[in-house]
């Protein structure tokens, strides 16, 4: 797992998504203009939760989210996405 030095705050956790997919099942390539925004990723980092709500996630968790979900960020030539822990729909 890639060490970040950004530390999100109160209920926001910094995840890496998965690469988009190159081709469909059955072997036909995607275009980069086609290809759909992945939904899934992994948490790198998370913040300390809010006052009343401890976080749920941890570094390492495996996650679904929205397709628009979260704020888009380049750090040291990799993409990450910054949201909050609503706006993960899952573990898996």
């Amino acid at each position: 797992m890639v060490e970040v030095k950004i530390k999100p705050l109160a209920d926001r956790v910094l995840v890496q998504p998965d690469p988009a997919e190159n081709k469909t099942v059955s072997g036909i390539i995607i275009p980069d203009t086609a290809k759909e925004k992945p939904q899934k990723g992994t948490i790198i980092s998370v913040g300390k939760g809010k006052k009343d709500e401890p976080m749920n996630l941890k570094k390492g968790d495996r996650i679904l989210y929205g397709k628009y979900s979260g704020t888009e960020l380049k750090w040291e030539g990799e993409e990450y996405l910054i949201m909050r822990e609503s706006d993960v729909i899952a573990i898996i």
